[in-house]
C-alpha cells in the first residue's frame, strides 16, 4: 500500500462510522483468509449479526460505493472501500502486535481490545506505533500488515489438506479463526502460531479430526478448524 493510498485511505476513513468500518474490515479479512467468495451469510456468521441486519448494511455500503455485489450475490470492495478496510486492517494488527510483544497480552485479549481501540487510533499515532514496533511485516497471528514490507514468500495450505506423516510449519492463523474466541484460546494454549513446526501424526476424516504433535505437545483439531490454520512445508520460505 503506497504511501499516498495511505493518506488517501485514513481520509476516507475519517468520513465512514465505526459500523460502516468494521464491515468493510471484516468483508476484506474474509477474502484473505481463504480466498472464498463472500457473501453475507458468511459475513453475518463471522460478525455475530444477524442476516437481516447485514443485508441492510451491504445495500446502504454499495449505495455509498463502498462495496459492489456481484454474481451469487458476492460482495467486493469497491477501491474506496478497500482503502478503508486497508487502513482498519492496519490499525488492528500493529494494535495486536504492540499488546502482545509490549504489554504482553494473549491473543484473544489482545484481538479483542485491538478492536476497541483500532477506530480511535490516529495516523500519527499510527506511523508512531510502527516505528516503535520496528515496522513488522504481519501480527502476531502472522497475517500481512497493509503497507509494510511483505513477508517471506511461502506457497501456504490449510492445515486440513496436510498428510500425515509430514512436517509443516504454521504460516498463519486466518482472521476468521481469530473470530473463534474458542479456538484462538485453545490455539494459544497448544502454542500453535507462526513459525511453529508440525507433525502430522494422523488424519481421520471419518472423525473429522487432524492431530499434530511438536515440541512434546500433541494438539488435535477438527477439520474446519484446521482449515482456519495455513501451513507450508519446510524450506519453502523464499
Amino acid at each position: 500500500m503506497p504511501r499516498s493510498s495511505v493518506l488517501k485511505g485514513a481520509a476516507e476513513t475519517r468520513a465512514t462510522t465505526a459500523s460502516v468500518q468494521d464491515y468493510l474490515g471484516a468483508i476484506y479479512d474474509l477474502a484473505s483468509s481463504s480466498g472464498k467468495p463472500v457473501i453475507g451469510a458468511r459475513l453475518a456468521k463471522h460478525m455475530g449479526i444477524s442476516a437481516p441486519a447485514v443485508t441492510e448494511a451491504i445495500h446502504r455500503m454499495a449505495r455509498g460505493g463502498y462495496v459492489k455485489i456481484g454474481r451469487g450475490k458476492q460482495l467486493v470492495l469497491s477501491n474506496k472501500g478497500r482503502q478503508i478496510a486497508e487502513v482498519m486492517a492496519r490499525r488492528h494488527r500493529l494494535l495486536e502486535r504492540w499488546l502482545t510483544d509490549t504489554l504482553g497480552l494473549n491473543w484473544t485479549d489482545a484481538h479483542e481490545e485491538a478492536h476497541r481501540l483500532e477506530h480511535a487510533l490516529s495516523p500519527r499515532v499510527e506511523d508512531r506505533l510502527a516505528e516503535l514496533l520496528g515496522m513488522p511485516s504481519t501480527c502476531p497471528h502472522g497475517n500481512p500488515i497493509p503497507g509494510m514490507a511483505k513477508p517471506p514468500r511461502v506457497e501456504p495450505f490449510p492445515l486440513a489438506q496436510a498428510k500425515e506423516g509430514t512436517t509443516v510449519v504454521v504460516e498463519r492463523i486466518t482472521e476468521e479463526a481469530e473470530a473463534d474466541k474458542k479456538l484462538l484460546e485453545h490455539l494459544w494454549k497448544n502454542d500453535v502460531r507462526p513459525g511453529r513446526r508440525l507433525k502430522i501424526t494422523e488424519v481421520a476424516p471419518w472423525a473429522g479430526t487432524i492431530t499434530a504433535s511438536g515440541d512434546g505437545k500433541i494438539i488435535a483439531l477438527g477439520l474446519p478448524a484446521a482449515a482456519k490454520i495455513w501451513v507450508y512445508s519446510p524450506g519453502a520460505a523464499g
